[in-house]
């Protein structure tokens, strides 16, 4: 799992939250857990920017999570939504699922049983048509291989095989990936495929995403391979 990935938890209970975050925190999921008290505000930072994944309570202090989840969902937050609740009835669930929750968890839960479930969504996400990663200063759309600087109202078009790259160097976490294994993923096992190919994609990549190709900030090479600067 990606080391660069983000998550918020909005819930108006102190020790469940700090409790939840140490426990992602010590999975190492997550490189970063954003806090939210109430709804009006995890709703201001689930606007703000994008998380990989949002933890929402449904009992908020101000406003009812279900509601939240429905005005992320307008708002456009595409992230996996799981959401929080004492009550366990059918009727409950149907409500959260129906305002745009991708699960429904109800207190107390075990742990290890919330984190599966957070990592089967975050899977599921990945893979889906509606993905929007951060790389840098862009957001990156897979399907529709593009990535985009909103203040500049920038658009990059990129090939097949650039979004296959950047995909799986996104999946890595910062960590480096051998040419070899980007060669084999991308291009599939194919002897007429040769390094040279996949150098050839990646000074490409670099035109269009570097501020100075000659300089990487983003797509880093290292001894054997290359990785995202995460």
């Amino acid at each position: 799992m990606s080391t660069a990935r983000t998550l918020l938890i909005v819930d108006d209970d102190q020790l469940l939250r700090h409790a939840l975050k140490e426990q992602l925190s010590l999975q190492g999921d997550f490189a970063e857990i954003a806090e939210a008290t109430d709804g009006r505000s995890g709703l201001e930072q689930a606007k703000a920017r994008i998380f990989d994944a949002i933890l929402l309570d449904v009992g908020l202090p101000d406003i009812d999570g279900r509601r939240v989840c429905q005005d992320m969902r307008d708002a456009g937050v595409r992230s996996p939504i799981i959401m929080l609740t004492a009550a366990d009835s059918d009727d409950d669930a149907i409500t959260g699922l129906n305002a745009g929750a991708n699960d429904y968890v109800t207190k107390p839960f075990r742990m290890a049983v919330l984190i599966a479930r957070v990592r089967a969504h975050l899977r599921q996400h990945d893979q889906s048509d509606e993905a929007i990663f951060v790389i840098g200063p862009y957001k990156f759309h897979p399907a529709a291989k593009l990535l985009t600087k909103v203040e500049e109202q920038k658009k990059i078009r990129l090939t097949e095989k650039e979004t296959a790259i950047l995909k799986y160097l996104y999946r890595a976490g910062g960590k480096m990936v051998a040419r070899e294994t980007l060669l084999g993923e991308v291009w599939g096992y194919s002897a007429a495929v040769t390094t040279h190919t996949l150098e050839t994609h990646i000074y490409r990549l670099r035109q269009k995403i570097e501020p100075e190709p000659s300089k990487s900030e983003i797509l880093i090479t290292e001894p054997g391979g290359y990785r995202l600067q995460a």
